[in-house]
Order: C-alpha cells, then sequence, then structure tokens
C-alpha cells in the first residue's frame, strides 16, 4: 500500500476518531505512524463524514459510489469510501441487467459478499434502481415474452405429377431437362451438371418451414445439391449433398425456409456428374408458424410474474440491509409531449420496457408495491424502507415540472415514493457570466427539488472544469490555482443544498468519483508514476462546506 493514500485515507488524526481503517482492510505494510511524505497541507484533516453537524443536520449523509468488484476487493476505493462516506452506492452494478442472465438465474454472489461485509462494518448501502429503461435483464425479458408456440395443421400446397405430363416448361437455370419415358412411366429426366426447378410458381410465408418431397431414381448412385427459395438445404452426405442409391424409386423429404426476401417458392435440384436423375412427383406444403405473439394481459401477466421475481431474489439476498432505493430510473422522455404539454415516459417498439406493459400510470405504484412485498417477506421492516425516483436533467424546468407531474400520478394511483434522487451534471466554467448562469440554474433546481416536499438526494456530485473558452481543463493540466476555484464550487454546491432543502427532507449527497478520473473530479488526485491517492482541494472543500463554515 503507497504512503500516500494509505495515511490519506487510514490515518484518522488529530484525536478525531480512534477507529482505523485498518480493521476493514488486509494490509502487509499498515502502520498507524503518519508518514513525512504525505503531501501537505491537507494531512491534519478528519475523514470527511465527521465534518457533518449530526445535531443540526440529523438527515445529511455524504455518499460515494463505486463498482461492487471494487468495493469487494477491499482495496484501494474501499478504504476511501467507508473512511469517509456515511453510506455507498453502486451504481448500475446492482441493478438487474448485471444479476439476471437470459435464461433468468440471478447471481447474487458479489452482491452477497457486499452485504455481509457492509454489515459487518456497520455500514450503509444506498440501493441501486429496482426498475429503468436501461440495464435491465433484456434477454431474460424478451425470452419472458416471447411469441407462444401452438398447434398447427400441416397445409397442402402444390404438387407436380411427371408422369402425367409429356413436356416440361419448369425453370432450368443450367444444363438440361425433359420429360421422358423411363422405368414404364413418364419421368422428369436432369441431366448432370444441370440446374432444375423441379417444383415452382407458389408465394411463400417467410416465417414456415416447407416441407418438399419427392421420388427420385438413378441408373448409379446419386449426389446432388438441393436449393429452396434462395437457401441451400443440406443433406445426409459430405458437403451438405443430398444422396441415394441407383436401383430404385426413393423417397426424399426436404424441409427449409426461404432466403430472407424471397416471395417465390422453388425447389432446385444442383446434379453432380454421376449421371441422370429421374424424377416422378413432387408436392410441397407446410407448417405455419407455430407461434402466436402473447395478447397483452398474457404479457402483463409474464411481466408481472418477473418484477415480482426479481424483487422477491433482491430482497431475499438483502434481507432489510438496504433501507433506500431507486425505485424507478430516468423514466422522463424530453422528446415526446403529452396531450398537456408534460413530457411523457420513454417508450420503445425494440426492448421491453416495463410501463409499455404496466402502463404508465401504473409503473411506479407496480413496481413500489412488488419490492415493498418483498421487503417485508424478507425480515424488512416497511417503517424504514424509503423509495426514490431517480432522474437527470431535472435543471430543465418542463422536466422539473413533468417529474413532478408523474409523482403526482403515482403517488395518487397508491404509488410509495419518498423522495427525488436528482442526478447531476455539473460544471464549473473560468467564464464569469458562465459561471453564474451554472449558479443560478443550480440554486433554481434545489428550490423546485425542496417545493415537492419529498425527501431530496443530489447524486453523481461530479463537476467538470471549462476554461474561459469552453475547454475543458483535465486532471493532468488543472493548476492549483483553478483547483481551488473548482474546489470552492464544491462547497457552495453543498452549502446551497443544506441552506435551501430543508433540514428534514435532506437525504443527502452522493460523490460520483473518488479520484480524478482524465478530469479533476477527485476529493482524490492520482500520481501518475506512484498511483497515490493524494488529497485535493476538493477534499478540504467537503470537510469546510459539511462543517458549515
Amino acid at each position: 500500500m503507497k504512503n500516500n493514500i494509505r495515511n490519506g485515507l487510514f490515518m484518522l488524526v488529530a484525536g478525531t476518531l480512534a477507529l482505523s481503517c485498518a480493521d476493514y482492510n488486509v494490509t502487509d505494510d499498515f502502520t498507524v505512524e503518519p508518514d513525512p511524505t504525505f503531501v501537505e497541507p491537507y494531512k491534519d484533516l478528519a475523514p470527511v463524514k465527521t465534518y457533518i453537524d449530526r445535531s443540526k443536520y440529523p438527515n445529511m449523509t455524504i455518499g460515494a459510489t463505486l463498482k461492487v468488484t471494487d468495493f469487494n476487493k477491499q482495496e484501494l476505493a474501499h478504504a476511501a469510501a467507508i473512511t469517509n462516506f456515511d453510506n455507498l452506492a453502486f451504481g448500475t452494478t446492482l441493478m438487474s441487467g448485471a444479476i439476471i442472465n437470459n435464461k433468468g438465474v440471478m447471481n447474487f454472489l458479489d452482491m452477497m459478499d457486499l452485504l455481509d461485509h457492509v454489515e459487518e462494518i456497520g455500514g450503509d448501502v444506498f440501493g441501486s434502481p429496482i426498475a429503468a429503461n436501461a440495464n435491465q435483464a433484456d434477454g431474460w425479458l424478451n425470452l419472458l415474452t416471447a411469441p407462444i408456440e401452438v398447434p398447427v395443421d400441416f397445409v397442402e400446397g402444390k404438387s407436380v405429377d411427371f408422369s402425367k405430363m409429356t413436356t416440361f416448361d419448369g425453370t432450368i437455370e443450367k444444363g438440361k431437362a425433359a420429360i421422358v419415358s423411363y422405368d414404364g412411366q413418364n419421368a422428369l429426366q436432369i441431366g448432370t451438371t444441370s440446374n432444375v426447378h423441379i417444383i415452382e410458381g407458389f408465394e411463400v410465408d417467410p416465417l414456415a418451414t416447407y416441407t418438399t418431397t419427392f421420388w427420385a431414381k438413378a441408373d448409379k448412385d446419386a449426389s446432388f445439391n438441393v436449393n429452396f427459395s434462395g437457401n441451400k438445404i443440406d443433406g445426409n452426405g459430405t458437403s451438405g449433398k443430398w444422396t441415394f442409391k441407383s436401383g430404385k424409386w426413393t423417397k426424399i423429404v426436404v424441409e427449409g425456409k426461404a432466403a430472407e426476401g424471397v416471395t417465390e417458392g422453388y425447389l432446385r435440384i444442383d446434379n453432380a456428374l454421376a449421371g441422370a436423375i429421374y424424377i416422378s412427383k413432387v408436392e410441397v406444403g407446410y407448417y405455419p408458424d407455430n407461434h402466436r405473439q402473447q395478447t397483452a394481459e398474457e404479457k402483463k401477466d409474464t411481466i408481472n410474474y418477473a418484477l415480482n421475481a426479481w424483487c422477491d431474489g433482491l430482497m431475499k439476498i438483502n434481507e432489510g440491509r438496504i433501507k433506500s432505493f431507486d425505485l424507478i430510473d430516468e423514466a422522463i422522455d424530453v422528446k415526446s409531449e403529452l396531450d398537456n404539454g408534460m413530457f411523457d415516459l420513454k417508450h420503445s417498439d425494440e426492448k421491453i420496457f416495463w410501463q409499455d406493459v404496466l402502463g404508465c400510470d401504473n409503473y411506479a405504484p407496480a413496481v413500489a408495491d412488488a419490492a415493498r412485498r418483498a421487503y417485508e417477506n424478507h425480515g424488512g421492516n416497511s417503517s424504514e424502507l424509503k423509495f426514490f425516483i431517480s432522474e437527470s436533467g431535472l435543471e430543465n424546468t418542463k422536466k422539473m415540472e413533468s417529474l413532478i407531474y408523474w409523482i403526482n400520478i403515482w403517488d395518487a394511483n397508491g404509488a410509495k415514493i419518498d423522495g427525488i434522487n436528482a442526478k447531476l451534471n455539473l460544471t464549473y466554467s473560468e467564464d464569469e457570466t458562465k459561471q453564474n448562469a451554472n449558479r443560478a440554474l443550480l440554486d433554481k433546481l434545489l428550490e423546485e427539488l425542496a417545493s415537492t416536499g419529498k425527501l431530496i438526494r443530489l447524486s453523481n456530485f461530479d463537476i467538470k472544469y471549462q476554461d474561459t473558452s469552453g475547454a475543458s481543463v483535465t486532471a493532468n493540466d488543472i493548476t492549483g490555482e483553478q483547483r481551488q476555484k473548482l474546489a470552492d464550487y464544491y462547497g457552495y454546491v453543498i452549502r446551497s443544498y443544506m441552506t435551501k432543502i430543508p433540514h428534514d427532507k435532506q437525504a443527502g449527497i452522493c460523490k460520483g468519483n473518488l479520484a480524478d478520473t482524465t478530469d479533476p473530479v477527485g476529493l482524490w488526485s492520482v500520481d501518475n508514476k506512484s498511483k497515490d491517492w493524494v488529497r485535493t482541494a476538493t477534499y478540504k472543500a467537503f470537510c469546510d462546506a459539511l462543517s458549515g463554515k
């Protein structure tokens, strides 16, 4: 473990907290002694969460977002998160798309390890969205709502009896074919290296599997290819060829579908070099597609089953340990309006969206009811359970109004909706005019959120940095002065939240990234060579803002 991160995350100094993260992390070189290489001037700061005045802000929390795999490694991200934050969120990695495979098998192993460990250390988790449009178990939902197999009868089609014909007027693509006298009857003779349609002139159903039956004879063992309406149909011989022994009439049955886009039905024989083939009779028919679409009521029952199965599996593993969840996520469609001018919910013709089957008005009520019931069935106390509606882009006034519109509908229909989880998309600009607009937009968002009377949580709390030209400044290029300006804006957002959101409605703020990415979004920067995590001015800004400075 590197010195900077070891002391920056693990060392709890100045008498603020006696417990060390060494209790939670297995580290071969962990020491409790201060390391002189730790970067000034932030080495004496305590963990971020300890700066909240819990008596003044009893509901205020500070959270961190991680991947389940990163947390379960119990390395740097794990140490930073549990030392400095009240609760943890795991984004898409606890959603159904990451847990349920295409056959409906649910793999909760990582989640079980995570919850067992969090319970052991006395931590808290904010639950990932239970239902959404993205990151869902699409393969499973598609399987469940697939067309149903039904019994069908064989449909007789066209037949041709060459024994009753004197001339052949079918299609010869290559070589020779004619009606000749053979074996005491007339038959269609197909010469060597000849490609001949032995039956044609019927329309094909692109979904149907056709059965073509013909009787053939040859003076030598025969070997040929078969093509049904543009599709080569493999037989029992080498390289997919069809074969039969000479000397007797042989019944041959070919099953196949037409190639995509082909509407004309035919069966073509591509004869090889062994000798002529003689055909006495051919007939074709098909079994219609033996599937039908599920009715609206059947699909609704199916989706209700899926919803209840998912919630039951989730809450069985949870055992009441996660008490706050995003109920549904990113439901609003800003490209589609209702007659009343509000934005509609998202819909899809390609994927299964819960609201398309359950109904927009009943979407949240159905998810809330299934999740609450499963929570209670598996040891949870429903009086402690909190459900949030998570949405991004709420700085768009119309989107905010539309979200409130839908929440009011869902509330009226009996949904349990305790709060709103507003996903932030913040930028600091060196352009003063733009930055003043950024602050005004944030303040307006917080005021509108407060007006709902719901619990308010802010998530995805990362702020990107732009210079006066609007270009992004990377973590590698940002100067100390610029980093301080960015940190000051982080502090501004925290203070605004704690001021504008009533204390009893504060459900907390959740950081997006703990350390810098390509953008300088972290409470810690990352040394390019040593990979040490080093506290930034943003770390201090969090501490100061949360303490009320």
